[in-house]
Order: structure tokens, then C-alpha cells, then sequence
């Protein structure tokens, strides 16, 4: 419904725990923005995995307690996924689980391999056969085909044959497996509850749990977990880092950290950096919510300006609406957004957002502030324009359909409607997130910048890639 880069996914896992199912189910709440249409549990009692997954939201496919009493076992993973041509399909939803020589194994992934659909083509002429369109099944075969003598050993043969962003949980009946991607382009934490190891996106699930933050773990690293303990290493040729900047302008929640920073108070940052950049005469700032909230309080604080909680938002409207016909179809913001007229009458408004993506969204919204009886409506934006497709784990659309890569600021000013639009610069936007000193590239900013750090061997801008 909202005009908005959209989710990814999510992973989590747990080893040594006695109730590993029942903690990753709330992990796997907890992570529940990173992706809504599927999602799924497999615990190990030591001896065998066993899997629960489905279609929709986590409290939709594990609404019976009798589920946890078959997902036995101190160890499990889990996943929520968004999908987009890896298609929304109960075949496709994580983790996935087989059977193979040296026993069973199980992954969910966040993220997307960029040279997935060669890998599979050759493979299958090879003879190997797919059950599912998500690229993830391509990590699994290339396990299977290794010849390597230890699980590590098979995992890091069949890593260095893919490229692209993954952060990776594995499960085996006695051990539990996390690799993140040398460029570090998704989130990966490790925490610690009553002496079992925790692995998770994002770490707002460790609070959830009540979990102790260790540390994220690092680009290159994988870490296995068993009954004899934690190893860690880092079996990859080393490369340059590329952490994904919308992590902190949009996906990761607020009250995690990410990348080193908690993501609020960078937010916030954002804020008042646009305000520093874009600053104009006005009497109220609202955010769109819930993501330009954090930033609108920063552009408030910078600026002076007073913040109000000026648009309502109904957080009990799915992701897709149904519009039962085309004459009440200018309703669907309206039923997830309402003004609060008290607030906006009469008044000099500036509305942040994080950010612009087609473009129709934003101009619903600003037809309704004016409705609503706002004098003047000045947008601020908290990342910079959104030209380019991302092909790292986010579904984006294609560069054709994104307003920034086609006009310039002052067009999307006029058929948004607004009175003036500001986006945070680029350089801004960096410093704001912690990039260091004289490295503009430490963060990826390839939706902004076309500055793609991974590249790919074939690129069709008219089809985004499958994600995990």
C-alpha cells in the first residue's frame, strides 16, 4: 500500500536452550517487519530436525501450542521472508531442510546471490533437480556436491562459489552454523541467554528474549556453535566492507543495533542533518509513520521547530488492500493515514519521510495535509533520491519506475504538490549513519549512488532478482 522500498528477511537461531522452538518463534516476532509473507521453525532434539512453516504472519502459522510439542530439541532456526520473483509459494518458504549424505541440514537466509541463476543453470544441467524457485536452494546443492570432510569445510567450498549479500543460519542435528558475506551487507548478531548462543538479524529479538548482546558478527565470519562450545573463523579472502545504508534509514527497527550504531539515535541524526541542510520557516514538523519518526524528531530538535504526531496512522491494515471497487479507490492511503486537523489547520507543515520511491504516495498524502486545511506543506527527505534498483536482498523496483532516476528534485516537488522538497545529501547522509573519515564507500549506497560494490555477471533492469 505505502510507496516504499519493501522488506527483506529475517533470521534467527538458537543452540543449547531447552525451549530453542518456543524462543525462536519470539525471536521470529520480534523480526517480524523484516518480512511478513512466510515464515517458518526447525528445531533439532540431536537426532533429527523438524520443521513448521507456513504462509502469513508468525502468530497466523504458529497459532497452536500443540506446534512447539513436535519441535522438540535445545536447538532450532527460523526465518520470516518477503518475496518477490523467487515467488510467494508455501514451496519456497524457510528454511529449507533435505536430507543429503552426511545427514540432514537446514538454512534460512537473508539476503540475494547475484549470480544464483548461472549457478543454477549449471547445476542443472549437471542433473540436479530443484523443489523451489528461491535461490537459496543453490547454497544447499553446492553443500551436497562438495567434497569436503567436515561440515565447515563443505559449507566454505560451497560460499566461495557464490557472490552477492548473505547472512546465512545453518542447522545439523548437533550444531548451529552463522556466516555473514565478506562485504557485510545485511545484519548478523550473536547473544547469549542462560549459557545457549543466540544468533539473530537484528538484536531488538535478543531484548525480546531478554538475551545479552555479544557483538554482530563480522563481514567474512562464520561461527559454529556445539556442544563443545563457539569457534569462530574466517575461511574467505577478505574485501572490502559495504554494509546496506537503508538498514539504518528504513528497514532495521529503531530500538536495534546495527552496523555498530543503535539505529534510532542514527536516525534521528538524519533529522537534524536535513534540517541543517533544508531548513525553512514552518510551525509544525510531523512524520510520516512509522519510519520518519525518529528523523522528524531530529529535524524538530535542530530546527526549533515544534514536532507533533500530526498523521494517525491504523496499524491494523495489512500490507495489501483490497479495493473492492475503482470508485472508492482513493481511499487506500486515507485507511491507513489520517490528519489531525487540529494540528494542521492553519499551519506552515513540514513532513518527513524516509523516503521517495514512486512518488504517488507522497502526493495522496499531501493532498490530504491541504485537506486537512495546512497553509503550506514543505517535504523533507532523510536519505537522499532513490535512482537505482537494489540487487543486495531488497526488493526495489526497476530503475524505470523509481521518480528520482528520471526527474529531477524540483519536478517531484511539482507533481507531488509540495511546497518545496529537500533530500539529505548523500554526504550527509554517510556521516550521519558513521561512515569513517575519508571512506564515502564504507556503507553501500548503490540505490543512490548506481555505485554497485558487487558486480554482477548478468544484469536485466526490467526484472528484479528473486530474493530469499
Amino acid at each position: 500500500m505505502f510507496d516504499k522500498f519493501n522488506d527483506e528477511c529475517g533470521v534467527f537461531g538458537i543452540f543449547g536452550h531447552p525451549e530453542a522452538a518456543n524462543l525462536t518463534y519470539l525471536g521470529l516476532y520480534a523480526l517480524q517487519h523484516r518480512g511478513q509473507e512466510s515464515c517458518g521453525i526447525v528445531a533439532s532434539d540431536g537426532v533429527q530436525l523438524r520443521t513448521h512453516k507456513g504462509m502469513g504472519l508468525v502468530a497466523d502459522v504458529f497459532k497452536r501450542n500443540s506446534i512447539f510439542a513436535e519441535l522438540p530439541g535445545s536447538s532450532a532456526i527460523g526465518h520470516v521472508r518477503y518475496s518477490t520473483a523467487g515467488g510467494n509459494d508455501i514451496k519456497n518458504c524457510q528454511p529449507i531442510v533435505v536430507d543429503y549424505v552426511h545427514g540432514a541440514i537446514s538454512v534460512a537466509h537473508n539476503g540475494n546471490l547475484v549470480n544464483a541463476l548461472e549457478i543454477r543453470a549449471e547445476l542443472e544441467k549437471k542433473g540436479s533437480i530443484f523443489s523451489t524457485t528461491s535461490d537459496t536452494e543453490v547454497i544447499i546443492h553446492l553443500i551436497a556436491r562438495s567434497a569436503g570432510a567436515s561440515l565447515e569445510d563443505r559449507l566454505v567450498d560451497a560460499l566461495r562459489e557464490v557472490r552477492g549479500a548473505y547472512s546465512l543460519t545453518f542447522l545439523t542435528e548437533t550444531r548451529l552454523v552463522a556466516v555473514r558475506d565478506g562485504s557485510g551487507f545485511r545484519p548478523l548478531a550473536l547473544g547469549k541467554l542462560d549459557g545457549a548462543y543466540v544468533i539473530a538479524s537484528e538484536t531488538c529479538a535478543f531484548d525480546l528474549i531478554e538475551a545479552e548482546f555479544i557483538r554482530e558478527i563480522e563481514p567474512g565470519e562464520m561461527v559454529v556453535i556445539d556442544k563443545h562450545g563457539i569457534k569462530s573463523y574466517f575461511p574467505f579472502e577478505k574485501i572490502p566492507t559495504s554494509p546496506c545504508i537503508f538498514e539504518h534509514i528504513y528497514f532495521a527497527r529503531p530500538d536495534s543495533i546495527v552496523f555498530g550504531r543503535q539505529v534510532y539515535g542514527v536516525r534521528k541524526e538524519f533529522g537534524r542533518q536535513l534540517a541543517r541542510e533544508f531548513p525553512v520557516d514552518a510551525d509544525v514538523v510531523i512524520p510520516i509513520p512509522d519510519s520518519g519518526v525518529p528523523a522528524a524528531i531530529g529535524y524538530a530538535e535542530e530546527s526549533g521547530i515544534r514536532f507533533e504526531t500530526g498523521l494517525i496512522r491504523n496499524h491494523y491494515v495489512g500490507r495489501t488492500f483490497i479495493e473492492p471497487q475503482q470508485s472508492i479507490r482513493h481511499f487506500g492511503v486515507k485507511l491507513k493515514l489520517n490528519p489531525v486537523r487540529e494540528i494542521i489547520e492553519g499551519k506552515r507543515i513540514v513532513v518527513i519521510d524516509d523516503s521517495i520511491v514512486r512518488g504517488t504516495t507522497a502526493r495522496k498524502i499531501i493532498k490530504m495535509i491541504r485537506a486537512a486545511g495546512a497553509s503550506e506543506v514543505h517535504v523533507r527527505i532523510s536519505s537522499p533520491p532513490t535512482s537505482f534498483p537494489c540487487y543486495y536482498g531488497i526488493d526495489t523496483p526497476t530503475r524505470k519506475e523509481l521518480i528520482s532516476s528520471s526527474h529531477s528534485i524540483e519536478e517531484i516537488n511539482r507533481y507531488i504538490t509540495s511546497d518545496s522538497l529537500g533530500y539529505l545529501s548523500r554526504e550527509g547522509t554517510l556521516r550521519a549513519a558513521g561512515a569513517p573519515e575519508g571512506r564515502p564507500g564504507h556503507f553501500c549506497d548503490a540505490c543512490f549512488s548506481g555505485h554497485y560494490p558487487v558486480k554482477f555477471p548478468r544484469l536485466v533492469e526490467s526484472d528484479q532478482m528473486g530474493l530469499f
